[in-house]
C-alpha cells in the first residue's frame, strides 16, 4: 500500500510542502531506486536467515519507514523515510515469491506468487481509495499513519499465519550470482522492467490526468482507483492462471494488449466513461504478467531463487523509476495528455524484449 498511496494524494503533498506536481512525483521514483538499491543488498546480506525471520525483520523496517513519513517536517525527509521504507520492499516480495511457490506443486507455482502478489492488488482497491479519501479528509500524513496500522497488523499475520519452512542446503554466494547473471535471466529482468516504466509512467500522474484532463473531482479520482484496481486484482490471478498454462505466449499476448490500450487511452481520457472503462481494462492487463515473470525467473535461477526473485523485484522499481521519472520528464517538456503514448511506447519495447525471450527458449530447445 505504502508505494501507491502516494499516487492518490500526490497534489495534496505537492502543495503542503511547497513543490511540484513532477517534483513531488519523485518521492515515488525514490521509493521505487530504494526497493531497487536494497533488494539485492539486503538479499545478500541475509541470504542465510531463516524466511519467517527475515519476514518479520523486514516488516519492522517498513512501519519505522513510514512512521517517519508520516511526520515528516519537510520534502528531504519524507524523500528520506521512502527511501528507507523501500530497502525492505524488494526483498519481502521475493522472499514471499519463494515461500508460497515452496508451498504448492511445481504446475501451481505461478497461481501461488499471484495469490501473494493479491497484497498489492487489494492495496489498490482498498488501501490506495482509502488512503486517497484519508489524505483528502484529514491530510496525507494521516494516510502514512493509516499505512503504518496496517504494518503492524501484517506484522501480527506474519508471526501468526506463515508456516516456518524448513531450511535447505543453501548455494554459495558465489554459485547464487553466478545464476542470477544468465544472459537469458537478465533478459527477463529487462522485460519486466519495461512493463513497469510503462506502469507507472502513466499511473503515477493519474490523480492530475483525471483531474486537469478528463475534469473529475477529488472523490471521483478516489472510486475511478477503486475500479482500477478491480482489473489489477482480475489480471493478476489471471495471469497467474495464464502463466501456468502457457507462460511466454501469455505474456507476449498482454505487452501487446497493454501496449494497444494505452495508446487507446490517449484519446479515451478525453472522454469520461471512456477514461473509466479503458483504466479498468488497462488495471486487468498491467499486473497479468508479473506472476509469470516472477517464476519464469526462479525457474531459470535454480540455484538462486530468493535472490532472483528478489532481483526481479529490483529491477520491476528500477523500471517504476524510470517510468515516473521520465513521465515527469514528458510533462515538463511535452505536456500531460502526451503519457499515455509513452507508456504505449514502454509496452511495445516490453514486448520486444518478452519476444526475445521467447525466440532464445525456441533455439534452446531446438539444440
Amino acid at each position: 500500500m505504502t508505494e501507491f498511496v502516494i499516487m492518490g494524494i500526490l497534489p495534496n503533498v505537492a502543495e503542503d510542502l511547497h513543490v511540484s506536481i513532477a517534483s513531488a512525483g519523485q518521492l515515488i521514483t525514490s521509493y521505487a531506486l530504494g526497493v531497487a538499491i536494497g533488494a539485492p543488498i539486503l538479499a545478500i546480506l541475509t541470504y542465510r536467515l531463516p524466511q519467517k525471520q527475515l519476514l518479520c525483520l523486514l516488516m519492522i523496517l517498513f512501519i519505522i519507514g513510514n512512521g517517519v513519513a508520516a511526520i515528516a517536517p519537510n520534502y528531504n525527509v519524507l524523500m528520506g523515510a521512502r527511501l528507507f521504507t523501500a530497502l525492505a520492499h524488494g526483498t519481502f516480495f521475493g522472499v514471499g515469491s519463494v515461500i508460497a511457490a515452496s508451498l504448492v506443486q511445481p504446475g501451481r507455482r505461478a497461481a501461488a506468487v499471484s495469490i501473494m502478489m493479491a497484497g498489492l492488488t487489494v492495496a489498490n482497491i482498498i488501501g490506495v481509495p482509502i488512503g486517497t479519501f484519508i489524505g483528502q479528509h484529514l491530510g496525507w500524513r494521516a494516510s502514512f499513519g493509516a499505512v503504518v496500522v496496517m504494518g503492524v497488523l501484517s506484522l501480527a499475520g506474519i508471526l501468526l499465519l506463515v508456516p516456518v519452512i524448513k531450511a535447505e542446503e543453501t548455494s554459495s554466494l558465489t554459485r547464487q550470482l553466478r545464476a542470477l547473471l544468465q544472459p537469458k535471466l537478465l533478459l527477463v529482468l529487462l522485460t519486466g522492467a519495461f512493463g513497469c516504466a510503462s506502469l507507472f509512467s502513466v499511473f503515477t500522474y493519474i490523480t492530475p490526468l483525471l483531474e486537469d484532463i478528463t475534469g473529475f473531482s477529488e472523490n471521483a479520482v478516489a472510486l475511478t482507483l477503486v475500479l482500477f484496481g478491480i482489473g489489477v486484482t482480475t489480471g493478476n490471478i489471471v495471469g497467474g492462471r495464464l502463466a501456468d498454462w502457457k507462460l511466454m505466449p501469455s505474456m507476449l499476448v498482454i505487452f501487446a494488449f497493454l501496449a494497444a490500450v494505452l495508446a487507446f487511452f490517449a484519446y479515451s481520457i478525453h472522454i469520461p466513461l471512456l477514461a473509466v472503462i479503458t483504466i479498468f481494462i488497462w488495471g486487468a492487463g498491467a499486473f497479468g504478467v508479473f506472476p509469470g515473470l516472477q517464476v519464469r525467473i526462479m525457474t531459470l535461477a535454480k540455484d538462486a531463487p530468493a535472490l532472483a526473485s528478489t532481483s526481479n523485484h529490483s529491477a520491476l522499481n528500477l523500471g517504476n523509476a524510470f517510468g515516473a521519472f521520465f513521465g515527469g520528464f514528458i510533462i515538463t517538456h511535452v505536456g500531460l495528455s502526451s503519457l499515455p503514448w509513452f507508456g504505449a511506447l514502454l509496452s511495445f519495447l516490453g514486448l520486444v524484449s518478452a519476444a526475445a525471450v521467447y525466440i532464445w527458449d525456441k533455439k534452446d530447445v531446438a539444440r
